[in-house]
């Protein structure tokens, strides 16, 4: 890009300025939707249940003395995480367990193509041009656009080595790592009530289809082949905690049992 189209672009102020992860170097300022949430008063479940279930963009903020987490939230979902000693699912982690000692929580709003475009930033720079339709961050050491469909439409003075982090057309659910959610990473077997449960000409079938719905049954077919809860939350992107209480369910029915 030339130096004077990047200059006729808006620029985001960001608000972390002297941070070291990249991610949080690029967050822009964002409209507070929410502040000083604590474990006290507020389930950290329950309120990521309902970005989720609102659809909201923007970034989380949990701080607790000198630790810091940071969260990007697209269509509701956690995409991108980094703390001081971790990024990605790790640094997901970290926000429980700051969130559950004590730490304050802000949510802050962002415009859905910035978030898109931020949702691909990780530790390194990606020394390769950018391809034709390219949506993310272009980086230089005169500072970084944001792009969407190939278009720049926002910068930052935010200098990197010269390259660009690509965002994914859709970007990826974080999952909790496995010490915090061991749960949804364990292996779960069919009972013989739970192999009723698929077989269509069973009684058993009518019953679960009335009392627990279509997604129940997908759910169960998909951990009766041998797979994790885990592994259906990134294929559906499907929230851990919506998960939860249906595998708990499906257990207590007699369904499942854990390996």
């Amino acid at each position: 890009m030339s130096r004077a189209g990047r200059d006729t672009l808006p620029v985001l102020q960001r608000m972390f300025p002297e941070a070291k992860a990249p991610l949080v170097r690029l967050l822009p300022t964002g409209e507070v939707s929410f502040r000083g949430l604590g474990a006290s008063f507020c389930d950290l479940h329950a309120f990521l249940r309902h970005l989720h279930d609102t659809s909201w963009y923007g970034h989380l903020h949990a701080h607790l003395e000198e630790q810091q987490v940071h969260v990007l939230v697209y269509e509701g979902r956690a995409v991108a995480a980094a703390s001081e000693q971790h990024h990605g699912e790790m640094a997901l982690g970290d926000l429980l367990n700051v969130f559950t000692a004590g730490a304050s929580l802000d949510a802050y709003e962002l415009r859905p193509e910035v978030a898109h475009a931020l949702s691909g930033v990780s530790q390194r720079v990606w020394k390769v041009p950018p391809n034709e339709g390219f949506t993310g961050v272009l980086t230089g050491p005169a500072g970084s656009s944001l792009l969407r469909d190939g278009v720049p439409f926002a910068r930052l003075e935010a200098t990197f080595e010269e390259g660009v982090f690509p965002a994914p057309l859709r970007p990826q659910t974080l999952i909790l790592p496995k010490p915090l959610a061991g749960w949804a990473h364990q292996n779960y077997a069919l009972t013989l009530r739970g192999r009723d449960a698929l077989n269509p000409i069973t009684a058993v079938h009518q019953v679960f289809k009335t009392e627990v719905g279509a997604f129940a049954l997908e759910f169960i077919k998909h951990l009766g082949s041998g797979r994790t809860p885990a592994d259906y939350a990134l294929r559906h992107d499907q929230p851990l905690h919506d998960l939860e209480p249906v595998l708990n369910a499906l257990i207590k029915g007699g369904y499942l049992r854990a390996e």
